[in-house]
């Protein structure tokens, strides 16, 4: 159970509601936003002193029954119930460490997609694995020392996001950065001591003001991006589809993108494709 997690959580979530959302009349000015303590208390059906314990950090673990209750009075979402049972302790924790070993299957099944750019990420947003296309079409990751193929890195500023490209000159860099805190604040509420994790985050809450904004918001709501489009400096702008397939034994992810077929987007991957990671020079 990660108390002080918890609360934050609870506190964000209670701040974010107003009394009308749920039901309770406005009344008179309120001197901080949202629901109050024990407002929320008799919503969940638990007393308001236990409440207060929880936000603060102090109270035993919950049970699943008041934790459900919690849930349902702070209207919360699927993504973010599951997410406060893992802060609380109650859903099962995976391995210490995430796992960054790609199944060869998927190594296969990358070099055979055809017309499909595809990349393996880890739970903290690690490059693991990618195909030709891949490589033509962001960058080609063998190049880069296993440190600097992290996407997370490269969304927020650091040494490795180059000012000419950013994100690969990508068209919802905004919320693909949002993306990004919210499957971090995810990732490590399941590995809560895993350094690799742990110090990414405290890395970019160093380097970045706008990842430290992020993160303090709290939110875990799944923001899947269903089109992406890139600016190539060798084709111009490639619309692709964005579809990200959960690997759920290794915790990974397989994202593809790819075109519709004899689409001008399609004839570009195609381009790209005879051109190789050699496209990737003309980003240097």
């Amino acid at each position: 159970m990660n108390r002080q997690e918890l609360g934050a959580f609870l506190r964000s979530r209670r701040e974010r509601l107003r009394p009308e959302d749920v039901g309770l009349p406005s009344g008179p000015r309120r001197r901080t936003p949202g629901l109050r303590r024990e407002e929320t208390a008799v919503l969940a059906h638990i007393s308001t002193e236990y409440y207060v314990r929880l936000e603060q950090g102090r109270a035993p673990r919950p049970s699943g029954e008041v934790l459900a209750g919690i849930a349902g009075a702070l209207r919360l979402t699927d993504a973010e119930s599951d997410h406060l049972h893992v802060l609380a302790g109650t859903a099962p924790l995976r391995t210490r460490l995430h796992r960054r070993d790609v199944r060869p299957s998927i190594l296969a099944l990358l070099e055979r997609l055809p017309q499909t750019a595809g990349i393996v990420m880890s739970a903290a947003f690690e490059v693991l694995a990618w195909n030709g296309l891949a490589a033509a079409l962001m960058e080609d990751f063998a190049d880069l020392d296993p440190r600097d193929r992290n996407l997370a890195r490269r969304a927020f500023p650091g040494p490795v996001q180059r000012p000419d490209a950013p994100l690969y000159g990508v068209s919802d860099a905004t919320e693909f950065r949002h993306h990004v805190v919210m499957e971090l604040r995810a990732t490590v509420a399941r590995y809560p001591t895993d350094p690799a994790v742990t110090g990414l985050i405290d890395e970019l809450c160093e380097a970045s003001p706008d990842f430290v904004r992020l993160w303090e918001r709290h939110d875990v709501r799944a923001a899947p991006a269903l089109t992406k489009t890139f600016r190539h400096p060798v084709v111009g702008e490639i619309t692709v589809d964005c579809d990200s397939l959960t690997l759920t034994d290794r915790d990974q992810h397989l994202v593809l993108y790819s075109a519709p077929a004899g689409s001008p987007d399609a004839e570009a991957l195609a381009l790209l494709n005879v051109l190789g990671a050699d496209a990737d020079e003309y980003r240097r």
